[in-house]
């Protein structure tokens, strides 16, 4: 006769393996409806907006995207470089729905300088931070 210890254990065990079995098979049925979009996309050059997944916005006007219902290509110049781009439906879900970006926002940079732009904007802070911390640590010859 097993104890209520082991018996508890093993229940558990079986519970963890049964969530992970669960977390895998919405990970895999996650990633048939991506597939399933990006098909949709490369067939049509338009996304379907699901608006339930857009973030909260204050305005009483709705955005193009929303009115038609589907994302499309939207070309755009880089306010950088100046290099013409193209701001792809997929991108446009990914920013408005995963990323919960605000729906008034349009892509202004190409990737390379989105790139520089963080780059630069993380080494101005750790610039920033280091003049901070040398700022408030108590100096040696007073």
């Amino acid at each position: 006769m097993k104890r209520s210890k082991q018996t508890r254990g093993e229940i558990e065990a079986k519970q963890r393996k049964a969530a992970a079995w669960h977390h895998t098979l919405a990970q895999r049925a996650a990633e048939r409806r991506r597939l399933r979009d990006y098909k949709i996309a490369l067939a049509r050059d338009e996304v379907p907006v699901v608006t339930c997944q857009l973030a909260p916005s204050n305005s009483y006007s709705i955005p193009d995207f929303v009115e038609r219902g589907t994302y499309r290509p939207e070309p755009f110049v880089c306010k950088d470089c100046g290099v013409a781009e193209v701001w792809t439906p997929l991108q446009q879900k990914w920013w408005y729905e995963t990323a919960k970006g605000d729906v008034f926002t349009k892509a202004v940079r190409c990737r390379a300088c989105r790139t520089r732009e963080r780059v630069r904007k993380s080494a101005a802070r750790r610039v920033h931070l280091e003049g901070l911390a040398r700022k408030k640590k108590p100096s040696a010859a007073s």
